[in-house]
């Protein structure tokens, strides 16, 4: 019967939703942060599992209280696009589309109240059939109108190879701001009558989505090589290496902290001022492409409960704020995306942008973001310059839909780093 009452609630959401909403992993509640995302437990991994494998995705988040919530989620397919495909849940799940998350643990020792909830996908009640874009919704008491957070990560069928390069050689300039993104796809093994219309190709720098490029086509078809080569719509700003700090120790202080105040009731911790880049000499820094891992020094048990909350203080010095557009702040932490939570604002008394964000004790990395006005991509430039050295990973997804089929398979994942 629970699982009948499961399936209802999860037909009932399908026909509410808006078949051409793009989903991305968020947030959607303010009492749940810190969501994770883990394949196999690696925090730097993307969410990309193998088709009939032994990969798991493990997700897990905070719900701000000790209240006991009666979490539940379900999941959809998704077209490359990631908007919602039009196969039946039972055409790409074995088992049941939807679940209890029942694995719960309250803080210990914190300032912050907070209840860590955790589920894994594949599970014991659930797998999956097809490759593809796939996102899982998390709700609270079968209100699956209304989701808490949505968690967006794929499903590969490996049936190509891909190879890629990554050069400050562009169409644009010579070694400067921009690097080329070149890459060959090898479909040899698969009946493709149509490869420029029934191949899809994907492409993020970064894990970002406002400048991911999509529905690129060859440049042109080698026999089984697919060559994807000086196509200007791969070329991207090789912007600057992240900047980071460490929060994981509230007493000795960590990198890139100027100093930490902790109170009775909260815990603040204020980073040295980023200026705006005036050099136009690349520096390299160790970094992980804005990832973040939750951690605290000395945990005795779990650190994703002993691990408290910090109000984590950014600044960037400038006499006046820009009048073309508005500076974000992007990493893993905020999944990348430009919205206020992550603008920053403008102190006109103490002449600087600022902004705070309560963040999970542990490593953090992030950029500084400037949106021009009435613009959806976001340029690293403008506030810490671009160089064409800058060490970045991008990652290409190959889908393919032949003629007459009702989905997007996604048969080749690969990620690269100059």
């Amino acid at each position: 019967m629970q699982k009948l009452l499961f399936i209802t609630f999860f037909l009932f959401g399908i026909f509410a939703l808006n078949a051409q909403t793009v989903f991305r992993t968020q947030t959607l509640a303010p009492n749940i942060r810190t969501l994770q995302v883990r394949l196999n437990d690696d925090p730097m991994a993307l969410p990309v599992l193998r088709l009939n494998s032994d990969d798991v995705l493990h997700i897990q988040f905070d719900e701000m209280s000790h209240e006991h919530r009666s979490f539940s989620y379900r999941v959809i397919h998704c077209n490359a696009d990631w908007t919602q495909s039009v196969l039946n849940w039972n055409e790409y799940l074995r088992g049941f589309p939807t679940g209890l998350i029942t694995d719960s643990r309250i803080s210990m020792a914190t300032i912050h109240d907070f209840t860590n909830y955790r589920f894994s996908l594949p599970n014991n009640n659930m797998n999956f059939l097809k490759s593809g874009n796939y996102v899982v919704f998390v709700y609270e008491d079968g209100q699956v109108g209304r989701p808490v957070l949505q968690v967006a990560f794929s499903v590969v069928e490996p049936r190509v190879q891909i190879s890629a390069t990554i050069r400050g050689n562009t169409d644009i300039e010579l070694n400067r701001r921009f690097q080329q993104l070149d890459f060959e796809v090898n479909i040899e093994g698969l009946r493709i009558n149509d490869p420029q219309n029934e191949i899809n190709v994907l492409v993020r720098q970064n894990n970002r989505f406002d400048n991911e490029v999509q529905g690129i086509r060859p440049t042109f078809i080698r026999g089984n090589t697919l060559s994807f080569i000086n196509n200007r719509a791969l070329i991207f700003e090789g912007g600057n290496e992240y900047h980071r700090f460490d929060i994981s120790s509230i007493f000795t202080g960590g990198d890139r902290i100027d100093r930490i105040e902790r109170g009775r009731n909260r815990i603040d911790a204020f980073l040295f001022p980023n200026a705006i880049q005036p050099s136009h000499i690349y520096v390299f820094e160790p970094d992980v492409n804005g990832r973040f891992v939750v951690h605290l020094q000395n945990a005795h048990f779990d650190v994703d409960t002993e691990a408290d909350y910090v109000y984590v203080h950014f600044s960037i010095p400038r006499a006046t704020p820009f009048l073309d557009g508005n500076i974000y702040i992007g990493g893993e932490f905020n999944h990348n995306l430009l919205n206020e939570t992550s603008r920053m604002q403008f102190d006109f008394n103490a002449g600087e942008y600022f902004k705070t964000l309560l963040l999970k004790q542990g490593g953090y990395n992030y950029q500084f973001w400037f949106l021009p006005t009435n613009s959806q991509r976001a340029t690293v430039e403008r506030i810490d310059g671009s160089f064409w050295q800058t060490r970045n990973e991008y990652t290409i997804y190959v889908f393919y839909r032949p003629f007459g089929e009702r989905f997007d398979r996604l048969i080749g994942v690969g990620t690269f780093e100059n």
